[in-house]
C-alpha cells in the first residue's frame, strides 16, 4: 500500500503510542492521510522522504502561497498576526531577512556563556524538591528550568513567567480555536508591552538586542520581534520540557545508558541519542504543496497539507539499526530532531545544553530516583507535536542512601 485515508485508526492509535503508530504506517502507508488538529493532511514517515521534503521548495510554509496569486491578498488570515509572522510559517525571501536578523543576536557562542547560568539554576531547583516523598518533576523542574532560562534571556520579568508557561501550553497542545486565539491574543498583548518598555530602556536581554539587530539598515519591526518572542517561549521551554521529561522516563529503566552521565565526555553523545530516540518536538510544522507532486510514490494536490514526521524518521530502521534501542554508542549523525535545512531548529544549542545540565544534576544527586507512578495512570499531553506526560511523579533518593 503506498498511499491511503486511515485517518481515524491512525490518529488514535497515534494519541496512545506515537513511535508504534509510526512504525505501522512507515511498514504499511508512509505516505498517508491523517486527521491532525481538525484537518487533513499527508503524513510522511520514511527517513529520505521526511529530509527530501524538509528541503523541498515546492513545499511551503506560508499555506498561503499554495493559492493563486490573485486570491493570496484577500485570504483570510486564520491566526492572530504575531503567529502569522513566526518564522515556522514564513518561506524565502521573507524567511531568509528574518532568520539572518534573528541570528544575530541568537549565537551559538552566546547560548554557550549561558552555561554556568544554567548549571546554577538547576542545583537551585532541585535543592528545593523534597526527598524521600513523591514530587511532579514536571511541575517542579522539567517546565521551570527551560522556562526560566528562556525568560530571562528574553527579560521577561519573574513575576510575569508562571503564566507564560500556562499559555504556552495552550499554544503548543490541542485545544478550541477560541481557546488559542484568546492566549494567544494575550501573550501578544504582553509582549507588545515588553518590547516598547525595552526600546525605551534597552538592557542586554535578547529581547533589546532584537530590537538593535540590523542589517544594511534593516531593522525588525515590533510585529516580527514579538512573533519571534512568542517562538521563543513557546518552543524555548516546551521542547526542553518534553526532552528532560521523556529523558529520564528512558533513563531511569537503563543503568549503562543513565551511567554515562558520570563521564562529562560522554554526556554530549548520551544526549545526542536521546534527541534521535525521543525526536521531542515528533512532527515538523506543516508544509503546503505549492503545486501538484508526488512523495514516495503518492500524489499530493496542490494546496494540500503535508506533515513531516522526524520522529517517524528518526526510527526509521532504513537509516538507523535497531532504531528503537536506545544506543548512545551510535552514529546518530544526520537525525531529524532538529529539522534539516533552512528551517532547521533555531535554538537547538540551548535544547542540547540544557538537557546536558538537567540530566546530569539530576542523576548525580539523586542517582536512585524512581517513578512511582504506574505507566497506564500517566495522562499525556493531547498534541500534534509532543508527546510527554503531564505530570511524573518520582522520589528522589539522596545520594549517601
Amino acid at each position: 500500500m503506498t498511499g491511503a485515508t486511515q485517518k481515524d485508526s491512525f490518529t488514535e492509535h497515534y494519541w496512545q503510542d506515537p513511535h508504534a503508530a509510526f512504525a505501522e504506517a512507515r511498514r504499511t502507508c508512509p505516505v498517508q492521510e491523517v486527521d491532525f488538529e481538525g484537518g487533513r493532511s499527508w503524513l510522511v514517515t520514511r527517513y529520505d522522504e521526511v529530509k527530501a521534503g524538509l528541503t523541498d521548495e515546492r513545499l511551503a510554509k506560508d499555506w498561503r502561497s499554495s493559492l493563486p496569486a490573485e486570491e493570496r491578498a484577500a485570504a483570510p488570515p486564520g491566526l492572530p498576526a504575531p503567529m502569522s509572522h513566526m518564522l515556522t510559517s514564513l518561506d524565502p525571501p521573507e524567511h531568509t531577512r528574518l532568520r539572518s536578523l534573528v541570528t544575530q543576536a541568537f549565537t551559538a557562542r552566546g547560548i554557550a556563556a549561558l552555561r554556568p547560568r544554567v548549571e546554577s539554576l538547576a542545583e537551585e531547583l532541585l535543592a528545593e524538591l523534597p526527598q524521600d516523598e513523591p514530587v511532579d518533576l514536571v511541575a517542579r523542574f522539567a517546565i521551570v528550568l527551560p522556562m526560566v532560562v528562556i525568560s530571562e534571556l528574553l527579560g521577561v520579568p519573574e513575576i510575569d513567567r508562571e503564566e507564560f508557561a500556562r499559555l504556552s501550553t495552550v499554544l503548543i497542545d490541542e485545544c478550541p480555536d477560541e481557546e488559542l486565539a484568546r492566549a494567544s491574543a494575550q501573550m501578544a498583548t504582553y509582549l507588545e508591552g515588553l518590547v516598547a518598555a525595552k526600546r525605551a530602556a534597552p538592557d542586554d536581554a535578547l529581547l533589546s538586542a532584537l530590537i538593535s539587530a540590523s542589517d544594511e539598515g534593516d531593522r525588525l519591526s515590533d510585529l516580527e520581534i514579538v512573533a519571534m518572542a512568542m517562538l521563543l517561549l513557546m518552543a524555548g521551554h516546551e521542547t526542553t520540557a518534553v526532552f528532560i521529561t521523556n529523558s529520564v522516563r528512558a533513563l531511569v529503566d537503563d543503568d549503562s545508558a543513565r551511567a554515562r552521565l558520570t563521564d562529562p565526555a560522554k554526556v554530549p553523545s548520551l544526549v545526542e541519542e536521546l534527541l534521535r530516540w525521543l525526536s521531542p518536538a515528533l512532527n515538523a510544522s506543516l508544509r503546503f504543496a505549492t503545486e501538484d507532486m508526488e512523495i514516495g510514490g503518492v500524489k499530493i494536490a496542490r494546496g494540500e497539507s503535508v506533515t513531516l514526521s522526524t520522529g517517524a524518521a528518526n526510527r526509521d530502521p532504513d537509516r538507523y539499526p535497531d532504531p528503537d534501542t536506545l544506543d548512545p554508542d551510535r552514529d546518530t549523525g544526520g537525525h531529524l530532531a532538529f529539522g534539516h535545512g533552512i528551517h532547521r531548529c533555531l535554538g537547538a544549542a540551548l535544547v542540547r545544553l540544557e538537557g546536558e545540565v538537567a540530566l546530569e544534576a539530576l542523576f548525580r544527586r539523586h542517582p536512585n530516583l524512581r517513578v512511582v507512578a504506574d505507566p497506564a495512570e500517566l495522562t499525556y499531553r493531547r498534541s500534534v507535536h509532543v508527546h510527554a506526560p503531564r505530570t511524573l511523579p518520582v522520589v528522589l533518593t539522596p545520594k549517601a542512601s
